[in-house]
């Protein structure tokens, strides 16, 4: 057996006795770990470190080091299959540098967590076993440790009196803050959310059977806008667009949520909003027609794309 192949073979090892699931005991998640680690062939486990990395730098150490070349379309593989289940049992922190970092920057790196990266550096010696057993006391605490703090850096939105959810840090979401809590009120005042989308888990808040009642049916394919309210008073929903960087309703959006929500029986209001007036700028030539536009720093006022009417639905 090459120094390679034994190596992972024992990162193999460690990831079984850390416990973690059978879906991780494989060769990418060894490898993974083997990146974090920055344990190259031929170093011992004693010299193992804990340097800051992200995905692609991991994908480019596993090629470099390990002569695995994994396609660019297996980052997100990666990112949800083991690096995100590392973070889960208190193997690895993400964006320690910067807890607050949105979830889909390509800035967000791991780092394996300092008490972990003290037990594997006795993997192999006469110290392991009593180490991890010590370890494996300890893990549950360290767990709740960071997922209590990973909590603190999430965005909460108040959705209605007494109720709230947690989104993830970033922009996106803070703009999505802004429409539920900023928007709704002004404009739409005793709607209730039926859907708020998350960069974390795509899905922050579902009221699918409000939707289905509105007789509208989501297939698994269809994407969803970052807001959906209904307006009970005007029985309207309003699909609104989050916009920090991407995606406004052009023309190929409002042709997509327009088909996605052929069913309903509510009208459809379609809204773009930006946190602020240099953001929508850069956007203002693709806006579609027969939409409104919504800017956060300036809360009270509505754009609307073609004057036949104020807010409302089209025909």
């Amino acid at each position: 057996m090459s120094s390679r192949e034994e190596m992972i073979e024992q990162a193999l090892q460690v990831i079984v006795s850390l416990g973690l699931p059978r879906a991780q005991h494989n060769e990418r998640s060894a490898l993974c770990l083997l990146a974090i680690l920055d344990l190259t062939p031929g170093k011992s486990w004693k010299q193992a470190s804990n340097p800051l990395i992200g995905i692609t730098p991991i994908m480019d150490w596993i090629r470099d080091h390990f002569d695995k070349d994994y396609a660019p379309n297996t980052r997100e593989t990666i990112r949800r299959q083991t690096m995100h289940q590392f973070c889960d049992a208190g193997l690895a922190l993400y964006n320690p540098d910067l807890p607050t970092r949105p979830v889909n920057s390509p800035k967000a790196v791991y780092q394996v967590e300092p008490s972990a990266l003290q037990l594997l550096r006795t993997f192999g010696t006469a110290g392991w076993h009593d180490a991890l057993a010590e370890y494996m006391v300890e893990r549950e605490t360290l767990v709740a440790k960071y997922a209590k703090e990973r909590e603190q850096n999430m965005i909460p939105v108040e959705i209605a009196p007494g109720q709230k959810i947690n989104l993830s840090p970033g922009e996106h979401s803070e703009l999505i803050r802004d429409i539920i809590e900023s928007f709704a009120p002004r404009f739409a005042p005793g709607s209730v959310l039926v859907y708020a989308g998350d960069t974390g888990d795509k899905m922050g808040y579902f009221d699918a059977a409000l939707l289905a009642k509105l007789g509208v049916e989501v297939d698994s394919h269809g994407k969803m806008p970052d807001v959906v309210l209904y307006f009970i008073e005007k029985n309207w929903l309003l699909l609104v667009e989050s916009v920090t960087s991407h995606g406004p309703v052009d023309g190929k959006r409002h042709e997509e949520l327009a088909k996605l929500f052929k069913g309903s029986t509510a009208g459809l209001v379609y809204v773009t909003a930006f946190p602020n007036r240099a953001v929508m700028g850069r956007y203002l030539g693709v806006v579609a027609w027969e939409t409104e536009v919504w800017v956060a720093d300036a809360p009270t006022h509505l754009i609307h794309f073609n004057g036949v009417r104020f807010l409302g639905p089209y025909e």
